[in-house]
């Protein structure tokens, strides 16, 4: 265990979390994970371009496409992966932030009537 881990700086990469699946729990950390495949295709001739991830930034392997010379790429996400795709696409492993309703009720009671909701917030 090293220092980071001890005080929680160092955040879970789910290494562990399969490929295969779209989404699951991860069975390192228990954090719900979804897997998504992204393509890099060529912004010019539109070729696709083996992709990979520095951090959590999706670029090209190669600076330049092969086929025209292009700089230029644009991103695109895979709904579901084809097995001729897989030699170029990358996955990029999100946790997705569920949002939880807050909210407070206030109540007013006296002994000769019902209870009655005087404001709710949200």
């Amino acid at each position: 265990m090293s220092i980071l881990n001890l005080f929680g700086l160092k955040r879970c990469t789910h290494e562990r979390m399969g490929y295969n699946i779209e989404c699951g729990y991860c069975p390192d950390c228990g954090e719900y994970v979804e897997n998504r495949w992204y393509l890099t295709r060529c912004s010019c001739c539109g070729v696709k371009r083996v992709a990979v991830t520095k951090g959590h930034e999706i670029m090209p392997a190669e600076y330049f496409c092969k086929n025209c010379g292009e700089s230029g790429y644009y991103i695109e996400e895979l709904k579901k992966l084809n097995f001729i795709d897989i030699h170029f696409a990358t996955v990029l492993k999100v946790s997705p932030q569920i949002i939880k309703e807050n909210f407070a009720q206030t109540w007013v009671q006296n002994s000769f009537e019902k209870q009655k909701l005087l404001a709710t917030a949200v």
